[in-house]
């Protein structure tokens, strides 16, 4: 269905109460009656103040309760001990949405968050949405409605800003003022004790009057909710961010004011990129972002070629790029040759390309265009230094001119300012960002480049392999479970490994002898040589305690070794468990690259992969990556490379280059084994040894934990993955096959060609509307879901030609009650009657049963007989719209 979105009366209000409104200056009640009045509010306005006959000129209310007109959003700016009875006269006076400024709950302590949980108690209880508290309000200027107490009102445009600081919002207006920069809504989330980022995203993501959002997050508390909301908004809207808490300090200031843990910034980081989003350091980066995303500005890598007219300008600018990790583009011979036979003798026949400082209109042009036909060329910094020969007008000219004739993406750096800063202007409204400073601009370029980067993370939908089923990967859950039985939380190394190999990870065979003499028998059956290695629940590094001894090659090797590991361990580590030493075969692997793969369990996003350089020096040199499961081989491969370590991959002195799909192989693998196995804790794969023939896990370490049963199978991770368990294959009584499984991106134009083969009936019948054609934000929202708040399920079959025909189509999306779904169902016209839609709603309803769900419910239309039927047989009840008596709701409870 086409309808409103759930919260468009928080945001768009038709009527408005302040409680708690006053004549009094300052004060809270005061100053946002008295914005709400200046800007021109166009719906009901209503005072309440128990004290008072008239507020600033307006009729006042002793409470909501005497108005007798529905007002769709109160704003409560009253003492927080007032605040729980004045949301209950809210309920019952039918008002759906309070906005709460007052301070005072879960952020000042136990009493506050008492306080909290009573208010939410009774919000609950009759269904009022709440937006805070301890939040700066709304503004929506489309409608004239400034909601806050801010002392700068919001112009027109299309950005959103939604921020967990009320302050941070306010120096946004304030910056955004002065740069005539506008909005379509500005929103302050406070503490969010109810409406929080995800469900402000699906609002917006409806908003036709936002183009781009830009986020100011300090802590999340859901993060499945916060990740599935941000990557279902950043498919279809650019989203800059900037986040506090990235260091120690900063976390610590969060909590005190916001009252969330920041969690690991690093992963933090990670989530932000896998969901296609840009994170900014400061204001000016936020705006400066935004608006090089509304001008042309697409470079879609990170090769950055700087034309300049001083070699200083020019080195500053690369010294920044270095800072950043851009790479300066190298030079192709061809462009080479163009530079040199447009440009003086002594140009810098380097990138940066110092043009001189006598450099021409002419000159620039000729440079920008031999480099624009550059393919290891991603995007252009134009900069100007005014200088005597320099007419910074014409120049500026000749790059609008010149960023006609190509699609290499440029920005410009116009240094200075009286004589610069009406060209700036100029290249501005041509929509080249230009900036004063070369450090900004590369700071955008930078930022620019990372969005479309992130963007392709954001597209990949990971799969897990169905191979999971194997008897092996129930054999590994089934370990799991018996070690939790026994009361240990970490795996020996021989369970460590039984538990990789159930995953195909390769490792190396291991054995534990727990005297001198097992020790000697397991190592004429592994045969010399050996390596062997305390085996201890209590020691992370065994090296480091003296517990490893390598290439052994004789029996009396290893019986010394086996008294020389234990008598060490002991000494050093007096307080550490010993179950006896492990013995397995010595890895002789001479072109071998040690490497380190991890899990470990961020408190916020859960579990995280980690790669990077291993073997004893880890610690060292710190070179680590992380990234949020799943991971498919485009993830793989962008994880290996973002470390240092990847260039020990390739060819070097005598040394082959190493086998990276193998290594891809292992991350996909660790990656199914997050997914599937829940318990897991920890997980340290040090050193894992890669070489030209594949790679193989010398060492694990494994921890594990219990975790309450959960009807979702996948609840410990932040992305859900792929579900590769709801496929679901149906044969036909003539002996084709239909196939129900999760619809996938891939499905967007299979998706589109169902939608123009139905009937103008079906497609009234499915949208209540005519709508013949999706745009490509719907198709985006339809066949891009994160199978967690929404699932869809395909009916398809193939042709002769084994191209997918799409057949059907069921999907639920949560209500924001969150304990029910609303589901819509449409079968192709040739397709009716051949039981394909009681298939799709069989399956999706025990999908939603799965999940929790109390209950599935649907609008359909009064004159779909046909749907009626349907749902009378699969249990449903039908019942009048409370809204619209041309349309029907249909009911079916799930639980009990």
């Amino acid at each position: 269905m086409l309808e409103q979105h759930y919260l468009t009366s928080l945001f768009e209000p038709k009527s408005v109460a302040v409680i708690g409104a006053t004549d009094r200056d300052p004060s809270l009640g005061g100053i946002l009656f008295r914005n709400i009045l200046k800007s021109g509010y166009k719906g009901r306005l209503y005072a309440i103040n128990p004290r008072h006959e008239t507020v600033q000129g307006v009729q006042a209310y002793k409470s909501i309760e005497e108005i007798g007109a529905r007002v769709e959003l109160a704003v409560i700016t009253t003492r927080p001990q007032l605040v729980p009875a004045i949301v209950e006269q809210c309920g019952r006076s039918g008002v759906k949405n309070v906005i709460i400024i007052s301070s005072g709950f879960a952020e000042s302590g136990h009493s506050g968050a008492a306080l909290e949980r009573k208010l939410m108690e009774i919000a609950r209880s009759y269904n009022v949405r709440v937006l805070g508290p301890n939040c700066l309000g709304v503004i929506r200027p489309d409608i004239g409605l400034n909601a806050t107490f801010a002392s700068v009102n919001a112009e027109p445009g299309n950005l959103a800003l939604v921020s967990q600081s009320g302050a941070m919002c306010s120096a946004v207006l304030d910056w955004a003022r002065s740069n005539k920069v506008g909005f379509s809504s500005v929103i302050s989330l406070g503490s969010t004790a109810d409406v929080d980022f995800g469900e402000i995203l699906d609002y917006l993501i409806h908003d036709n009057r936002t183009h781009y959002i830009l986020m100011y997050v300090e802590g999340i508390r859901n993060s499945r909710r916060f990740m599935s909301a941000l990557r279902s908004a950043a498919r279809i809207k650019p989203i800059i961010l900037l986040k506090a808490g990235r260091h120690a300090a900063g976390s610590a200031a969060v909590q005190t004011h916001s009252g969330m843990i920041a969690g690991s910034d690093v992963v933090f980081d990670a989530a932000v990129r896998r969901a296609g989003v840009v994170r900014v350091q400061n204001i000016g980066q936020l705006f400066y972002a935004s608006k090089a995303l509304a001008s042309k500005f697409r470079p879609q890598g990170k090769r950055l070629a700087i034309i300049t007219n001083g070699g200083g300008p020019g080195a500053m600018a690369a010294d920044r790029a270095g800072d950043l990790n851009i790479p300066l583009a190298e030079l192709a011979l061809p462009t080479m040759q163009a530079l040199n036979a447009a440009l003086p003798a002594n140009w810098s026949h380097a990138n940066p390309i110092d043009i001189v400082g006598d450099a021409t209109p002419e000159r620039y042009r000729d440079a920008i265009l031999a480099v624009a036909q550059d393919p290891g060329v991603d995007g252009m910094l134009i900069m100007l230094a005014p200088q005597a020969m320099t007419n910074p007008m014409e120049v500026a000219k000749t790059v609008i001119e010149v960023s006609e004739q190509t699609s290499k993406p440029m920005l410009a750096c116009w240094m200075g300012e009286e004589q610069v800063a009406e060209a700036r202007q100029l290249l501005e409204e041509a929509q080249i960002p230009a900036f004063r400073m070369p450090e900004t601009a590369i700071e955008l370029f930078f930022h620019i480049a990372t969005y479309y980067r992130n963007q392709k993370l954001l597209l990949q939908t990971p799969e897990p392999s169905s191979r999971k089923q194997r008897a092996e990967t129930e054999g590994a859950k089934m370990l799991v479970e018996a070690v939790l039985q026994e009361r240990r939380k970490v795996l020996s190394e021989m369970e460590s490994k039984a538990i990789l190999r159930a995953f195909r990870v390769p490792v190396a065979q291991t054995m534990v002898a727990r005297t001198p003499t097992e020790a000697l028998l397991l190592a004429e059956q592994l045969g010399f040589p050996i390596a062997m290695k305390v085996d201890s629940p209590d020691l992370v590094t065994k090296s480091d305690a003296g517990g490893v001894r390598l290439n052994l090659t004789s029996a009396l090797a290893v019986r010394n070794a086996y008294h020389d590991i234990i008598e060490t361990v002991r000494r050093k580590r007096p307080q550490a468990r010993i179950n006896g030493v492990s013995i397995e075969p010595y890895l002789d692997r001479p072109h071998g690259r040690e490497l380190m793969v991890g899990v470990v369990r961020d408190p916020i996003f859960g579990p995280i992969i980690t790669f990077g350089a291993g073997g004893s020096e880890v610690e060292i040199f710190s070179d680590r990556q992380v990234a949020l499961p799943p991971l498919n081989r485009f993830l793989a491969k962008d994880l290996i490379k973002s470390t240092r370590a990847a260039k020990l991959l390739d060819e070097f002195r005598n040394m082959p280059p190493a086998n990276r799909e193998a290594l891809e192989e292992v991350l996909l693998n660790i990656s199914e084994m997050v997914c599937e196995l829940p318990w897991l804790q920890e997980l340290d794969l040090n050193p894992l040894i890669v070489d030209e023939s594949g790679a193989i896990a010398a060492d694990a370490r494994i921890v594990i934990d219990y975790v309450p049963p959960n009807g979702d199978r996948y609840s410990h991770m932040a992305i859900h993955p792929y579900p590769v368990h709801l496929i679901d294959e149906w044969p036909l009584p003539d002996g084709r096959i239909v196939t129900i499984r999760p619809i996938r991106p891939e499905d967007a134009e299979m998706e589109q060609e169902f939608l123009k083969n139905m009937s103008d009936e079906s497609r009234y019948f499915r949208f209540m509307d005519t709508l013949r054609e999706m745009t490509q934000a719907m198709l985006v929202r339809f066949t891009q879901i994160d199978y967690d708040r929404e699932m869809a399920l395909v009916a398809i079959m193939r042709d002769d030609d084994g191209k997918e025909i799409e057949l059907g189509v069921s999907r639920y999306v949560t209500n924001p009650d969150g304990e029910s779904v609303e589901f819509a169902l449409a079968v192709a016209d040739a397709w009716q009657k051949h039981g394909i839609g009681r298939r799709l709603m069989t399956s999706l309803i025990d999908c939603a049963r799965a999940k929790g769900y109390r209950s599935i419910v649907g609008d359909v239309l009064a004159a779909n007989g046909k749907m009626f039927r349907l749902m009378t047989s699969l249990g449903f009840t039908i019942h009048p719209h409370p809204e619209d008596p041309a349309v029907k709701r249909v009911i079916k409870p799930l639980q009990g």
